[in-house]
């Protein structure tokens, strides 16, 4: 029997998601061979609907796998991918309503259509000293462990090569997801990342709000509960922080791209 699935993207990052009556092992191998981008589906992550597991009576819970088939606590554009297609499934009436994740539940609003908002708790700034290639930089707790490092101009931004993990100094236990950071004006930055478990990313939701954490907090708290905009190579996302202990609000687009049915032959090629 085929299995169906969704593709879908929120800001360039995008997803396999496997709706709730899935019935897969999934391995890390089967997510390695979903994500390939040339004999799989191809994806920055895979996305498992599962019923359960928040406190919303009938919730739902997001099983997030990065593509080379490891866990991850949180991922911010996919949570909003994930909430468009509960809604456009019909399984969630549009609105607010909670999503559980190994991060923790996090609440979404969202409607029939548009953007979709995602609280997705407050920032922890971590006591430890990491650098990058010599440049200190902060690292983030988002509910993943992110190091964000500042730039100089927009040549140094476009110019990093990210096709490796990057050198980080003082590296978090779990590993960290790397940001690289162009402060372009007031609330206004621009960002690269190179996401654990995955590689360069066309965006990174968790990696936006922690960039705008560090920012914020280097610069005093400034504009607190105002929008930064954050520039990714996959479009344009908006987070607001109450800052220093509220929660982030992140907002942007989540795109259901495509349908489609996994073969049961290629299936049972992966044996």
């Amino acid at each position: 029997m085929s299995v169906r699935y969704l593709k879908g993207h929120g800001t360039g990052n995008d997803f396999v998601l496997l709706p709730e009556d899935t019935r897969l092992d999934l391995t890390p191998g089967l997510v390695r061979a979903l994500c390939d981008r040339r004999a799989g589906v191809g994806a920055d992550g895979v996305l498992r609907v599962v019923r359960g597991g928040c406190h919303d009576e009938g919730g739902w819970f997001m099983d997030y796998r990065n593509a080379d088939g490891s866990t991850a606590e949180m991922c911010g554009n996919g949570m909003r991918v994930f909430a468009r297609y509960l809604v456009d499934a019909g399984l969630v009436a549009p609105g607010e309503f909670t999503v559980g994740t190994r991060g923790g539940p996090k609440r979404v609003c969202l409607g029939a259509a548009g953007d979709v908002t995602v609280d997705m708790g407050a920032p922890e700034l971590l006591d430890a000293s990491t650098a990058v290639g010599g440049v200190p930089g902060v690292a983030v707790s988002m509910g993943n462990p992110h190091v964000v490092v500042p730039v100089a101009s927009e040549a140094e931004l476009a110019g990093l090569d990210l096709t490796g993990p990057p050198e980080v100094t003082g590296g978090l236990p779990d590993g960290q997801n790397v940001e690289f950071v162009l402060r372009r004006g007031s609330r206004a930055l621009a960002l690269r990342v190179h996401e654990r478990g995955v590689g360069e990313t066309r965006s990174c939701g968790t990696g936006v709000c922690a960039a705008v954490a560090a920012t914020a907090s280097s610069a005093g708290g400034e504009g607190p509960g105002e929008p930064w905009t954050v520039d990714v190579p996959g479009g344009r996302l908006t987070v607001r922080w109450h800052c220093p202990a509220g929660s982030v609000l992140l907002t942007g687009p989540a795109v259901l791209v495509a349908t489609g049915e996994l073969r049961p032959d290629w299936l049972a090629s992966l044996g």
